[in-house]
């Protein structure tokens, strides 16, 4: 996170729900892409960019709230053959280290879908320095973006196409929005 004055010690921040998202975009037919997003996401930020050691992300996102714009997709996505959401509400998302690269970083985490957990790493960038809102709250934001492929994941679910390829590609390219509300002192 950018910011015009010195700083000194850490800095805890929420993700404020109302304004971060997390979206999705994955091939279709092997034609065109199709775009999703979780709209309920929470979480925790420790930030400390002269002491990334004591720098962490918490999040977890409400895999219910998945949304394509087509009811019966995202019926499809929060079933068995998917995401599982009956046996798997949660997509959990907690750092294990975070690495500085030039003005951006990468937060490597350990990503839980459908019970199953991978290390991904997550490179933050479009960091907006902290500002006050009209409330006189404290906020930041970012975008962080990953790729995974989804079979990794138990998500593996597919359909051979007559003229070759598959229904659902394998790669999912993940975009989180953040807007950080920084906890009072």
């Amino acid at each position: 996170m950018a910011t015009s004055t010195p700083v000194t010690g850490a800095r805890i921040y929420d993700l404020d729900p109302a304004h971060t998202s997390a979206h999705f975009l994955v091939r279709h037919m092997m034609i065109s892409n199709v775009r999703g997003e979780f709209t309920k996401v929470t979480g925790t930020v420790i930030f400390n960019p002269d002491n990334l050691q004591a720098s962490g992300v918490e999040a977890v996102i409400d895999a219910t709230s998945i949304r394509t714009r087509e009811d019966q997709r995202d019926a499809h996505l929060k079933s068995a053959d998917f995401l599982d959401v009956e046996h798997y509400p949660e997509i959990r998302f907690k750092s294990t280290r975070i690495e500085r690269d030039g003005d951006e970083y990468i937060v490597h985490g350990d990503l839980t879908i459908r019970g199953v957990t991978k290390e991904v790493p997550l490179k933050v960038e479009d960091l907006t320095p902290e500002a006050k809102d009209p409330w006189g709250n404290l906020r930041a934001g970012a975008t962080a973006k990953t790729k995974i492929k989804r079979g990794d994941f138990g998500l593996g679910w597919n359909m051979v196409l007559e003229a070759g390829g598959f229904l659902v590609g394998e790669e999912v390219s993940i975009t989180i929005d953040a807007e950080l509300l920084r906890r009072a002192a």
